[in-house]
């Protein structure tokens, strides 16, 4: 069943700019997270709580968000490794915390260096830590499954290792669980298998985001799918930025000005002005200079009298 209205996470400002080779400035990020919620985008993940020895684009994401919850209606999300991650993601006032659970344990390995089993037990550490926090400082605990399409270095992955693995998290105590296509191995018919297949063993209600890559040009389209499916969140970068610097040959995020394009246009509301979100991409060249920005919506610009689509009417 689809929605009228749907939900864009910016994750430009961490999975977009972990693959870059520069650095943007820690004044830059600000403006830019607040040119993007200016625009509209009312969920931005700004950054990830990691080692800057191993990341250090993400060196300064306890600054950034200390000032992006500043930002009225702005939900601010972040990426954590572990249950330390999780420790200054709370301490700065995150809203959302995502926990990367790759379902190629080589990955995983790779990424965060912990097995499935030391994942989860991070996931239980984590949500015992939420629940000690008091009412209205407890952060939306989500669960994401990694290379859930297939892996660079493992290729494809059994299934039932995924749909275990979904059932762990949530036992372990996560708020949902999120389908990630981290290397672009996903199409439309296996995005709609997975989707029904991870809602069968962890409830509809607990599946509700994809984070899709455009790795083999198939990002719009494999968002068609779950959006057909019933899912209402998808995480997308502007510029298309990003990638995952431990998965050789995975390339950007679905572009996040093409996505919003294509479901105003369709009449699906999305709160975003796309004016003023592709006026964000200066900001992007100014502070990286030399980091190519894709998107067929930026280049082409918006059709003669483009408004966004009302909403249509059901059938009756």
């Amino acid at each position: 069943m689809t929605t009228s209205n749907v939900l864009i996470s910016e994750v430009g400002p961490r999975d977009g700019l972990q693959n870059c080779s520069g650095i943007m400035p820690t004044e830059d990020k600000k403006r830019w997270i607040s040119a993007l919620a200016a625009a509209g985008v009312k969920e931005i993940e700004v950054g990830s709580f990691v080692s800057p020895k191993l990341l250090p684009q993400m060196a300064d994401t306890d600054e950034i968000v200390r000032h992006a919850v500043q930002i009225p209606g702005l939900e601010v999300a972040v990426l954590v490794p572990n249950l330390k991650g999780a420790q200054l993601a709370i301490a700065a006032g995150a809203h959302k915390i995502t926990l990367p659970l790759s379902v190629s344990e080589t990955h995983s390995l790779r990424n965060i260096r912990r097995t499935h089993d030391q994942v989860i037990d991070e996931a239980k550490a984590i949500a015992n830590l939420i629940a000690e926090q008091s009412d209205g400082k407890r952060p939306h605990f989500e669960g994401s499954l990694s290379t859930a399409f297939g892996c660079t270095l493992e290729g494809p992955i059994d299934e039932q290792v995924i749909l275990k693995s979904a059932e762990r998290l949530m036992a372990a105590g996560c708020d949902e669980v999120g389908l990630s296509d981290t290397t672009g191995y996903g199409d439309p018919a296996s995005m709609r298998h997975l989707i029904r297949a991870v809602r069968r063993v962890v409830g509809d209600e607990n599946l509700t985001g994809v984070h899709l890559h455009n790795t083999r040009g198939l990002g719009l389209a494999n968002v068609m799918a779950a959006y057909e499916e019933g899912i209402t969140t998808f995480d997308s970068s502007l510029g298309g930025l990003g990638g995952c610097p431990t998965a050789p040959g995975a390339s950007g995020n679905v572009v996040t000005e093409d996505l919003v394009f294509m479901f105003e246009s369709m009449g699906v509301d999305t709160g975003i002005d796309l004016e003023a979100l592709m006026a964000t991409r200066d900001i992007v060249s100014a502070a990286l200079p030399g980091e190519e920005l894709y998107g067929f919506t930026p280049r082409a610009g918006l059709p003669l009298g483009f408004k966004g689509a009302p909403v249509p009417a059901a059938a009756e």
